[in-house]
């Protein structure tokens, strides 16, 4: 069913698409979660090691990509 604005333009898509965005906002991140969560487990059985490496390597990229954001803000 097609949906008529004040302008007279036929809205329809954008209904349908307002409809389905909070189930695609799911589905990725869900596959977010999943990568993440293998990652992680991978990563753990590796040792204590690699888990520190990785933890440090992890948290320079959250400071890195925080203060590119805030420079470009």
């Amino acid at each position: 069913m097609a949906v008529a604005s004040a302008t007279g333009t036929i809205l329809a898509q954008d209904t349908l698409s307002a409809l389905l965005l909070p189930i695609w906002q799911l589905l990725i991140g869900g596959f977010v979660l999943l990568a993440l969560v293998a990652s992680v487990r991978r990563l753990a059985r590796r040792g204590p090691s690699r888990m520190t490496t990785g933890l440090l390597v992890t948290a320079s990229v959250i400071v890195s990509l925080a203060l590119v954001g805030m420079l470009l803000q």
